[in-house]
């Protein structure tokens, strides 16, 4: 296969795998809304993705899922995580009076940064979907291919995140009554018990 041909396949897959309703992307769209920390928020994803991406390329998948504990606390600490954010976001929404732009999401940088890490590398789901399954696709591009095929699945990654993040203020008119937030607020806390649970019932 061309390189060309490689990086194109990774980069479909890529966009294929995180173009979904997910923790990280919820959290994302929710601050993009607000426009705080945005490109922080985006470079932290897209870097994270790109190194996992490339553990996956590296062969560390197989690494991985030779070793059951290293899964299993990740999966547990990941629950633990989502299911406590979807609990306070749902809490949070109860009060529609206050879902001012102003107060919803996180505010300081550390904050959000701390937030945006611990939705990348506390999800199992992550580790899966990038290292294992990106990596084991990669293989079949051939020696030098794979690794056309990890530039292309970064780019992707680097896209969606920048289009998440930054397009999200198309949709702000849209959130300028408090109800949207209170809405969107049960939505994410929906989403983060609900991969939460999952990532229990599934150990």
């Amino acid at each position: 296969m061309s390189p060309v041909h490689s990086a194109a396949v990774g980069l479909l897959t890529g966009l294929g795998l995180i173009v979904a309703i997910g923790a990280q992307n919820a959290f994302v769209l929710r601050q993009g809304l607000l426009r705080r920390h945005v490109g922080v928020i985006v470079a932290i994803c897209a870097l994270s993705d790109a190194v996992l991406i490339l553990a996956g390329v590296a062969g560390v998948g197989a690494l991985i899922t030779s070793h059951p504990t290293v899964v299993t606390l990740a999966r547990w600490g990941g629950a633990i995580f989502l299911v406590q954010f979807g609990i306070r976001t749902a809490l949070a929404a109860r009060h529609p009076g206050s879902l001012t732009a102003e107060e919803r999401g996180v505010n300081g940088l550390r904050a959000a940064v701390m937030t945006t890490v611990a939705f990348t590398w506390l999800n199992p789901h992550v580790y899966l979907d990038t290292v294992v399954m990106l990596g084991s696709l990669s293989a079949t591009h051939g020696r030098d291919g794979r690794w056309w095929f990890g530039l292309g699945a970064m780019a992707g990654s680097l896209l969606w995140f920048t289009a998440l993040g930054y397009g999200a203020r198309w949709l702000r008119p849209l959130f300028a009554k408090p109800r949207a937030w209170q809405v969107l607020d049960l939505v994410i806390a929906v989403v983060m018990i609900a991969l939460g649970v999952s990532l229990v019932v599934g150990a």
